[in-house]
């Protein structure tokens, strides 16, 4: 399972309320050491994920996504007619952490940044810079809440993209790291333009809550309104933002002692998977102009493709496992779909199925391990075109040289190549891969471009 050598600091405090934000005190991480165990940590994310369901009652795939959003410190937006417990929602899931200011705002189109960034600072007011003063603002919180966000004006919107995208506010001669976290949004409608284009950009995980009118769904709400008068509840224990905070470190990749593998040939299957949603996405697109009047396109940016390996580490860390396996990639659905549009749900599974039944039934996997241990092989060398003028065989460290080796040996009976016998060596061991899949072979064909490249690089350098 999990190392349990690692360790960092966190007390647990009371909550403070505040007009305008709600103040969690600030702990003192010098005070204390607590070690920090991933299996302790998974089980206390299981258990703030229970908790909030048995307290927001029907919207479980919701809370998934939002802890998910949590635990890589992404943004979430949700959609919904108004009384939705879009508010509560938000508010209980920030109650199951201490140690975090959160901040909170309602949006509307008089207001300006300084609503969100502090008022301006007098003082640097008189000397001519607009400064503003960041205390009990978005940038001093980790946390931020943000009701009916399409009322603000452009202006403010545009302000905020820096912050919530570069965790800084950049505006003037003023230029601040924020500690923003992670924010939720709530609107009721969605309003097009270039500006709110960019905006939902930032905000990766995205919802809308469909009202639920079943009687026995009714009932718990119900229930749930005398019991706790509509607020949301303090957990007897809570999870400290320090912990938070490190464990979305271990998800992104960042931290010292933890990582989550991702296998190579996982990562290709997982872009495959995503790649086909989105062509089928625009297909239907195109089929069905009459149902999307306002969509031309379905996009998904590069900074939202990027994600996808986050979310997988998500997945895996919540199973208990520190290696993701393809199945995972199933749930990736949660990041690129609108959660409570059942048709775009049924789509991504769908296009999850027919990819894993390709490679499956093919064998493909151990083909695309190969492949991509070889170009990772022609990565490193690219990098250090001076290998090539040694046999392949001596180049240290990397997976594929013992396959490559052996092949060179039963196919072109080569044991110590010359910089051509390289050349023919490469070129030679992939031209041997017959591709189980259009993926495999449109990878296969920009490898090639990518040998004949490496080539006239290095031979440009050796004359």
């Amino acid at each position: 399972m999990f190392r349990r050598d690692c360790c960092l600091t966190f007390l647990r405090n009371p909550v403070l309320f505040h007009s305008g934000t709600f103040n969690f005190d600030k702990q003192d991480m010098t005070e204390q050491q607590t070690p920090f165990h991933p299996d302790q940590v998974i089980a206390q994310f299981r258990s703030a994920i229970e908790l909030v369901n048995r307290r927001i009652i029907n919207r479980t795939e919701v809370i998934d996504q939002i802890f998910s959003a949590m635990l890589m410190r992404e943004h979430a937006l949700i959609q919904s007619r108004t009384g939705a417990a879009k508010s509560l929602l938000a508010q209980q899931i920030f109650r199951m952490f201490e140690g975090a200011n959160v901040f909170q705002v309602q949006a509307s189109k008089e207001q300006q940044p300084d609503t969100y960034f502090g008022g301006l600072d007098i003082d640097e007011l008189k000397k001519g810079r607009i400064m503003h003063n960041t205390a009990n603002s978005l940038v001093e919180s980790e946390f931020g809440f943000i009701d009916e966000i399409f009322d603000a004006n452009d202006y403010t919107l545009r302000a905020l993209l820096t912050t919530l995208n570069e965790r800084a506010l950049i505006l003037g001669v003023q230029n601040v790291p924020a500690r923003v976290h992670s924010v939720i949004a709530a609107t009721n409608y969605l309003r097009v333009s270039e500006i709110t284009e960019a905006l939902l950009d930032r905000f990766v995980f995205k919802a809308l809550f469909i009202p639920a009118k079943e009687p026995y769904t009714q009932y718990q709400i119900a229930q749930r309104y005398l019991a706790h008068k509509g607020q949301p509840t303090t957990p007897e224990q809570r999870i400290p933002y320090a912990v938070l905070k490190r464990a979305s470190d271990v998800i992104r990749g960042l931290d010292a002692e933890f990582s989550i593998h991702i296998p190579l040939n996982v990562i290709f299957f997982a872009n495959s998977v995503v790649r086909y949603y989105e062509v089928q996405r625009n297909r239907l697109i195109k089929e069905r102009p009459h149902e999307h009047p306002h969509l031309k396109d379905f996009y998904i940016s590069p900074r939202t493709y990027s994600r996808a390996m986050d979310m997988l580490r998500v997945i895996a860390f919540l199973h208990g496992r520190m290696e993701v396996i393809p199945e995972d990639a199933q749930k990736l659905w949660y990041l690129y779909t609108v959660v409570g549009i059942r048709d775009q749900k049924e789509l991504f599974l769908k296009s999850y199925s027919t990819i894993f039944k390709q490679m499956s039934s093919a064998k493909a996997f151990d083909q695309i391990q190969r492949l991509l241990e070889f170009q990772e092989f022609i990565e490193h060398v690219k990098h250090n075109p001076s290998l090539l003028q040694r046999p392949i065989s001596e180049i240290e460290g990397q997976p594929l040289k013992r396959t490559l080796t052996e092949w060179a040996k039963e196919t072109l009976g080569i044991t110590n190549a010359t910089q051509e016998q390289n050349r023919r060596l490469l070129e030679g061991y992939l031209k041997s891969f017959e591709p189980l899949t259009e993926e495999i072979a449109d990878f296969l064909s920009n490898t090639e471009r990518d040998i004949q490249a490496l080539f006239q690089a290095a031979e440009h350098i050796w004359t």
